[in-house]
């Protein structure tokens, strides 16, 4: 086990490293610059020279990129063009929001999608299972950010039921801690906080869920009619094993192998697939920062945060890979 997780963080590092380097000379092949997009109209050559000089990007690229790897390597993530805030910090500020949104998508596609593909697979070739097969097709085609606009339209502003935009309002006075809006309402006794920071998390949670809850719902399916088919199965049937037992310990345990895999990469993917989301409900966390960043052209705050997601991704698999041999005896990592 312990050969097993030093090789795949060895693998991580170099996988880091090499995407350091594709992301460096990417972000500085973009049009504009960091000091136009902050200059703006005041974007004078003496000015921009002035940026590029504080910053380094006067320097040439191949030191450019020596003196990156050197920071990154001294914990150093550069300061953000925008906000002068350190990256770390920065980023620090705005992961809370990220996670809190992409645990409630993943939990409501995992509460949703499992009992959802299960009932289609109980009902083979009946309506129900017709019927959740279109669903979950719609959920994948349909774009995340028009299922949001959609939601938002709906909900917010006809219904007035959920708020339209944001992590909270901004008449409550609410006390933060750790900046994970309902962990903090919740810490404090401030329960009015973090009803309205769970408020704020369902539509845009429901619109991120949609493509994990689609896909989760397919291949719980797939997988509870394969084990249904498995002669074990059959087996325990002839010999009058009660349903219930029957369905837990037999097929559903057995069913949940791929699931967990699937849950698991879905949500580091929703780390990366919060921008769209985040970006239409004015939800303040990674993707958001992530596509000012990109409109900005802050090299600093694009590259640390990438990076952080990519990191972030491959602890995730990590997770998920070990986590194999807790739900299932049979697989061990060799």
């Amino acid at each position: 086990m312990l050969r097993f997780i030093a090789k795949r963080l060895g693998l991580l590092v170099l996988t880091l490293f090499g995407l350091s380097l594709l992301l460096f000379f990417w972000v500085r092949a973009l049009p504009g610059g960091p000091a136009t997009a902050l200059l703006g109209e005041r974007a004078t050559p003496e000015a921009i020279a002035e940026i590029n000089a504080a910053y380094g990007f006067d320097q040439p690229i191949w030191t450019q990129y020596v003196t990156y790897i050197g920071k990154l390597l001294s914990g150093n993530f550069g300061v953000s063009t925008q906000t002068k805030l350190p990256v770390l910090e920065q980023f620090g500020n705005q992961f809370p929001a990220t996670f809190e949104l992409a645990i409630f998508a993943i939990l409501f596609a995992v509460i949703v999608g499992i009992p959802l593909g299960y009932w289609a697979a109980r009902h083979y070739g009946k309506w129900q299972d017709n019927t959740s097969v279109v669903l979950s097709l719609l959920g994948v085609v349909i774009p995340v950010f028009f299922l949001a606009f959609i939601l938002k339209w709906i909900f917010a502003v006809q219904l007035g039921w959920l708020p339209t935009a944001g992590r909270a309002d901004v008449r409550l006075d609410a006390t933060h801690y750790t900046n994970f809006y309902v962990l903090d309402g919740l810490i404090t006794g401030e329960l009015d906080a973090a009803w309205d920071a769970f408020k704020h998390l369902i539509l845009p949670g429901i619109a991120l869920g949609s493509i994990p809850l689609a896909i989760i719902t397919r291949i719980t399916r797939a997988a509870v009619l394969e084990v249904q088919g498995a002669d074990y199965v059959r087996t325990a049937k002839a010999k009058g094993m009660p349903n219930t037992i029957l369905r837990n310990r037999f097929i559903l345990r057995n069913a949940l192998l791929p699931v967990v895999t699937t849950v698991g990469l879905q949500l580091g993917l929703l780390f990366a697939g919060a921008v769209l989301t985040e970006t239409v409900f004015a939800f303040q966390g990674v993707g958001y920062g992530i596509a000012q960043a990109i409109s900005n052209a802050d090299y600093p705050v694009l590259q640390a945060y990438i990076i952080f997601i990519a990191l972030i991704y491959s602890v995730i698999n990590l997770v998920v890979d070990l986590l194999y041999g807790v739900i299932d005896p049979r697989v061990r990592v060799k």
